[in-house]
Formats: structure tokens, sequence, C-alpha cells
């Protein structure tokens, strides 16, 4: 007999959207947090630079707006940018409330902050080169302390169940299915309030400094479910991940370029002062254009990051992890340059979302990552995502517990029906599909597009979505067929975005649009089953 749960809230993801919302709900609040994997297995685990906030008072708030704006290409809301800015010392006094043991300066007399590509100011502050692990370390310790948190790991969400899909009166979510990877086995859980914190998309990519979990499942159940999405053409390439064939996924930190680090062509010599005025403290689209362009004109593999000309005692301090992993590969970073290559980074689009978390579906919330707020317009300013993680969750946190206080009458849900599936024997197909997506997302959708080219990753989207189809309606699932479900459809709706958006802006470079356009407009997608009395979220007058 399948098992069923029922809570007053379910978060679908461990990293530190879902577990700094988990936290900011009373302590009478039941709730359970699914993790695809282990509680530590998300991007937050990898996040190396930092936070931005205003915690310096030679800063401004406005300034932080403004260098915002401005890396979003003015597509950013300017609505959503003030609100994240105006709350990042609250959310960084609550982080610190916490226990997360951000760096301090030399003399201890005040946290350590650094700069990044973008920003005007030093207004980043990390724990030392690792502060996503710092935070996400602390928040599941405080996470296993509380008494009304369930932990579920080795679970992957399916589906959302919503009273429309039991052939109810509203599309108001109810919970979701999710299968337990270790007992093979879907589970049903209940619950009047669901939050999606699955992170972003972007293993849809060949290349990628996320884990193996970064499928796009929210985006994906949130648009089946009848939520519309935003801006999901603009996929950020970090310009520096490790070049090695043993260092799968290492990211090389934007603060190595914030304090000093030099990017080299394989002669030695500077090139990005040829690309922007600012050098090597460019915004990332621009950094990750430029060298990409720079290794297509070479015919090399990779390009070079230098910090060796600063005191070896600083580099070990300030990147311990990065010396580490990269001495691991033979590479000493205080005497020789590190090799780089772009890689796919962050999902700017997603799930529309108001500044509350609330989706167009009525009892889901969508935050981190997954979601849409506005705040990154056509590329993300570094270090702006964890706080928005913490910001919009702790917003969500507050609406949801106040929603709680109304008495939801749950229906009744039916439990998981395998009795028409067989286990499959041609698992190949499954790996063949995955590895052919990810390929040519890469060739025909990456850093440098052409509408040819997206023409043709749209008509192989389709052959393989009716070959999965087929497949997941004959086999019993597994998390590999629910991530390549899952990424099929952020695959599909990526495509169908960069097609729609005529110009170049940001993240989105097509050699066939090269200037912009003379006004900055969303790209929103809308699904066949949204329904507009329901809608609560984001924007409206926009493209579709």
């Amino acid at each position: 007999m399948a098992k069923s749960h029922q809570y007053d809230v379910l978060i679908i993801g461990s990293g530190a959207a879902g577990l700094t919302l988990a936290l900011n709900l009373d302590r009478n609040t039941r709730v359970a947090v699914l993790s695809k994997g282990q509680m530590k297995d998300g991007s937050t685990w990898l996040a190396q630079g930092g936070i931005a906030a205003v915690l310096d008072d030679s800063d401004t708030e406005q300034a932080h707006v403004e260098d915002t704006l401005n890396a979003g290409v003015y597509l950013s809301h300017e609505d959503a940018v003030r609100f994240t800015v105006e709350h990042g010392r609250e959310s960084i006094d609550w982080l610190i409330d916490q226990g997360v043991p951000f760096t301090r300066e030399a003399d201890d007399s005040d946290y350590h902050l650094t700069k990044e590509g973008g920003h005007s100011h030093r207004r980043i502050i990390h724990a030392a080169d690792a502060t996503g692990k710092a935070v996400l370390r602390t928040l599941i310790q405080r996470a296993e302390e509380a008494g009304n948190i369930d932990l579920f790991e080795h679970y992957v969400a399916v589906d959302l169940i919503t009273r429309s899909k039991l052939r109810l009166a509203d599309n108001c979510c109810v919970g979701a299915y999710a299968l337990n990877i270790k007992s093979g086995h879907v589970e049903a859980f209940k619950a009047p309030q669901v939050v999606l914190a699955t992170g972003g998309a972007s293993k849809v990519y060949l290349y990628t400094s996320n884990p193996d979990g970064a499928s796009g499942d929210g985006i994906a159940m949130a648009w089946r479910a009848g939520c519309r999405v935003a801006n999901l053409e603009f996929n950020q390439f970090h310009p520096t991940c490790l070049y090695h064939p043993q260092a799968k996924s290492f990211l090389v930190t934007e603060a190595v370029r914030g304090e000093g680090g030099k990017l080299l062509l394989p002669d030695g010599s500077r090139f990005m002062d040829r690309f922007d005025p600012r050098g090597e403290l460019a915004p990332r689209d621009i950094v990750a254009r430029a060298i990409d362009h720079e290794m297509k004109r070479l015919g090399a593999d990779c390009l070079f990051l230098d910090i060796s000309h600063k005191p070896e005692e600083f580099i070990r301090n300030h990147f311990p992890t990065i010396y580490k992993r990269c001495m691991k590969y033979g590479i000493d970073i205080t005497r020789e340059p590190i090799p780089v290559v772009p890689a796919a980074h962050y999902t700017c689009g997603g799930v529309i979302t108001d500044d509350l978390a609330r989706t167009d579906v009525k009892g889901l919330y969508a935050i981190g990552e997954t979601a849409f707020t506005g705040l990154h317009g056509a590329n993300r300013l570094a270090s702006n995502s964890l706080l928005e993680c913490v910001v919009y969750a702790r917003s969500a946190a507050s609406h949801i517990q106040q929603q709680l206080q109304n008495k939801i009458e749950l229906p009744e849900i039916p439990c998981w029906d395998e009795s028409q599936v067989t286990d499959s024997d041609e698992d190949v197909i499954i790996s063949h599909n995955w590895g052919e997506l990810r390929q040519f997302m890469w060739d025909y959708v990456g850093i440098v597009r052409t509408s040819k080219r997206l023409q043709r990753a749209k008509h192989r989207i389709e052959l393989l979505q009716q070959e999965i189809s087929e497949y997941y309606s004959n086999y019993k699932i597994s998390c590999d067929l629910l991530e390549l479900r899952n990424l099929a459809v952020v695959a599909d709706l990526i495509v169908r975005s960069a097609m729609l958006r005529q110009e170049s802006r940001g993240l989105h470079y097509t050699l066939d649009f090269p200037d912009a356009g003379p006004e900055a407009l969303d790209t929103i997608l809308t699904p066949v089953n949204f329904q507009w009395q329901n809608h609560q979220a984001g924007p409206d007058s926009r493209r579709s």
C-alpha cells in the first residue's frame, strides 16, 4: 500500500530558499521538506561567492538598485529590485542570527565585504569561498533542531496535485506526488500550501556548473499545473569554470576577478579591455561572450584566469576551496593561471510570482531560482541570487502563515496507480535522449544563437517529447525518467522564449538580431490550462 502524508506546508526543495521558508514558519506549523538527494546535494551547497547586500556606510540601497538594473539591461522590474534590496540587511541579520559564520576582517572588527563584477561597491558578505556551504550547513542544523519540520531525503517530486486534476471546481494546489527513490514507490503528500524551491534548469545544457539535480523540475511541474513562465531565454553562463577532464562542474568564483584576477589568452595577454571598459569586472554575460568569442577565434579549448600576482597567503586565505581543488589536479594557483571555460550556471527566468512568492495557482508558491520575481532581468547581477532566496522565502512564509489561519478542507487524493505499467528493459533510451537533448541545447541554444539553430532545436525537442511521453505512459517511473521529462519541457520553453525575443539583450545574444530593441519587454508564455480567474501573480501587459 502506497504511503500518504499530510502537512500544513509542503516544500519541494531543500536549498537556501526552501529551508529559509521552513524556518520562518511558526513552530506549531507542520512542515515537510523534500530533497531529491541528500540535503546538501543542491546548488546552494556549491555557491562560492557570497550574498549581495548594503552593509557598509559608504554604500547605498540606490547604488545596489542601479547596479542590478544595469546588469539586467533594464529588463529587471524596478519594484522587485527595490523590494529585494530594501530587505537585504534584515535578511543578512537573520542569517547571522541563525549562526552562519561569515568571514570577518583580519582585525575581527567587522565582516569582510568583497566586490564582484557589475557591483559599484564592496557589498558581498561571504564565508571565505564556500558561502553556500556555510549557509546550508547552518540552515540544515536549525531545521533538524526544529520539532515541526520533517526532512525527507531521496524523494523526487513527480507532479503537483491540483483540484482541477481531481476534477473538482477550481485549480487550487493541494499537494504533490513524489517518488521515494529508495523504495521505488510513489507517495502522496497532501498540504493546503505547497512551495516549489527546486532550483534552476542548467542541466539542460551539456556543460554546467550545477549539480545533477538542476533539471528544472519545479518549472516543469508548475507549467503542467497551469502557471505562466517568463524570460526563460535568459540562461546565465558563468564565465569561469575549471577546465580539467576530472573537474566536473567546478566553478571558479567571480570573487577571484573581484580581487584582481586577470583573464588571459593562451599567449598570456589580456583581452577583456577590448570588450568592455570595466575589463574583468564587467557583468557575466559580457565576460562569458568575450571568452566564447576568443575561444572560437583562436580554436582554443580554454582560456586562463590568473590571480598568481597576489601574495600566496592572500590567495590561500581568500580562496581555500579553489586552491585545494586546483592543487588536486596539479594546478598551483599561487604560481600559475587557472584554465577556464564558460558553463551554464543560472536560470534567470522561471515561474511568474509576486513579492509574496504566489504563483498563478492558488496555494502554490515558487521561490529561489525556480521563480521569476522580476529581479534579474536579462542578466543576474553576481551574488543577488542567495539574497533573493532569503528575501522571498521570508516574505512567502509570512503570507503562508496568514493563509493557514483559514482552515482548508483537503480532498481525498487517490494513490498512484502503477497497475498499467511495467518495468523497463530499455533504459538506454533515457540515457540516449538525455545526452542528445543536452548536446543540441549546447550547440543550438547556447551563448550565441541564430534563428536557424533555434528552429532545429525546436524540431528535435518535439520528437523527443513524443518519445518521452510514450515511455512515461508505459513504464514505471524513475528519477532519470522524471528529470528527462522535465528537462524536455523546460528546453521547449527556453527555445520558444528565445524565438519570441527578436533582439539581443543581456544573456540572449542572436546573430540575426544583434542589437537591443527599443523597449525592454518580458517574454511570457501561457499554458493552455491557465485560468485567468485564479490569476494572482506577476505582470500582465507584457509579451506573450
